[in-house]
């Protein structure tokens, strides 16, 4: 028989990743996407938040300007993220300092900070952070 913290433990099916980072290292953001993508691929619910300047990630056209040579683009690894259900919680405090427009959210993404982060993983989650 198993115990409560083993039980919540073995079904944990969530995955936040905590993305701080833009166009200034294209290679954090690259491995952020790949690691949200194989999350996806096993099965795993997945929400990026994303702060700093990685809020940007959020507006239309600024993941296609990402690239490192010799890993896949962020372009397509967003596509497949987002096609796979991953989420983008982008925080509203770095977004509107950015003083960014929220009208201008790709529709997989929202403004939602910490608080809803925590009741989104009130559960557990396994959490990465680049």
């Amino acid at each position: 028989m198993h115990d409560k913290e083993e039980d919540v433990m073995s079904d944990n099916d969530k995955v936040v990743i905590n993305l701080t980072t833009g166009h200034e290292d294209a290679d954090k953001v690259t491995v952020a996407f790949l690691i949200g993508t194989a999350a996806l691929a096993k099965g795993k619910r997945v929400t990026m938040f994303l702060t700093k300047e990685a809020v940007r990630i959020g507006l239309p056209g600024y993941a296609e300007a990402v690239e490192v040579a010799g890993a896949p683009p962020v372009e397509r690894l967003f596509e497949q993220y987002v096609d796979g259900g991953g989420e983008l919680f982008v925080c509203p405090i770095c977004f509107q300092a950015r003083r960014l427009d929220e009208a201008d959210l790709v529709p997989h993404a929202r403004l939602a900070g910490a608080t809803p982060l925590m009741d989104w993983i009130s559960e557990g989650a396994t959490v990465f952070s680049y």
